[in-house]
């Protein structure tokens, strides 16, 4: 495994980090504890280092099986989590001072620390990106030394480059693989420029790019990639990365002409390695075995220019046109 720093946090992080949205149990199946362990164990027996989760994550289950976790660890992980989606109404007024600091505290409690290693906005309204306000408690919260660093996950470009206008915002977590394009136009280059980590989530778009799903795969009803095709329950871009699947399983089949006999999911990962931009990829698992393979893409061999450009005229061909200037 290789380490690169987070921003102008000046922590190394692996690169293959391990992202806990399904940790113990896949989308719309059962929390299952002992196989949350035995994921964590695998992912840092594989030089992993970093876990990303939030306080909605299968209920705070997720951020409680990272607590129980790191307790009985020797060698503790930078623990990323994200707080806001529990505001129901999801609105920018939700984002006070109250209500940060309670959701701050709740995944304190579940996490088992006094300092949380990094918060992010989880993906707030965008009227948020300009409220002052917000990141100002966050400073007042991390001088108190309830949390060490803060930063936003982001669903729009704009965001993210209104979010680092923040001083202290340290790191920005972005939708970013062979199917988004976008982030490496112009954030990457502002976000190096300020010396802002960046981490990356969906690298797989929603397990497209596994190169394993066909026309007829079937999804459990309660499984976003079934429920939430066309943004019913929240972004239609956290869902294969906003690409219609049949469009995404077109130019997945193209893909697969371009590697041939390599695993197309660490193929993915090692293209988003070829960011310098980039500090952390968080690809979602549920059981050890994912990890295992996703944490291999760090020893692949850098693609050659002449794969970069093949993988860039798949995406122009086959799905710019659905998300490049969307998110």
């Amino acid at each position: 495994m290789k380490y690169r720093k987070l921003g102008k946090t000046n922590v190394n992080v692996s690169e293959i980090s391990m992202g806990c949205w399904q940790l113990g149990g896949t989308w719309g199946a059962p929390f299952d504890p002992s196989v949350a362990e035995e994921t964590l164990n695998a992912a840092q027996k594989q030089g992993i280092n970093c876990f990303d989760t939030a306080d909605v994550y299968i209920g705070g289950e997720s951020e409680r099986a990272i607590g129980r976790y790191m307790k009985n660890s020797e060698n503790k992980p930078f623990v990323i989590t994200k707080i806001g989606r529990w505001l129901n109404p999801h609105i920018p007024e939700g984002y006070n001072e109250k209500n940060l600091r309670h959701f701050i505290n709740q995944s304190r409690k579940n996490l088992q620390v006094d300092a949380l290693d990094m918060v992010l906005l989880h993906c707030p309204p965008f009227e948020v990106y300009y409220m002052p306000k917000v990141f100002e408690i966050l400073d007042k919260i991390k001088s108190e030394g309830k949390i060490k660093h803060y930063g936003v996950s982001v669903q729009k470009i704009e965001e993210g480059l209104k979010a680092i206008e923040y001083p202290n915002v340290e790191a920005v977590e972005i939708i970013f693989n062979m199917f988004r394009l976008r982030p490496a136009e112009l954030f990457f280059r502002e976000a190096k420029k300020k010396n802002v980590g960046v981490i990356v989530r969906v690298p797989l778009a929603s397990g497209l790019l596994t190169g394993k799903f066909t026309k007829q795969t079937t999804f459990n009803k309660d499984d976003h990639r079934q429920s939430n095709r066309q943004g019913e329950l929240f972004d239609r871009g956290e869902t294969f990365s906003g690409v219609d699947y049949e469009s995404g399983l077109k130019a997945v089949e193209e893909l697969k002409k371009v590697f041939k006999d390599q695993s197309l999911p660490m193929i993915a990962l090692r293209w988003i390695l070829m960011f310098d931009a980039v500090s952390t990829i968080i690809p979602g698992a549920s059981k050890p075995e994912h990890i295992i393979n996703n944490a291999l893409a760090s020893e692949l061999e850098p693609l050659t220019k002449k794969q970069m450009k093949q993988v860039e005229k798949i995406y122009n061909q086959y799905i710019k046109n659905q998300v490049h200037q969307r998110w």
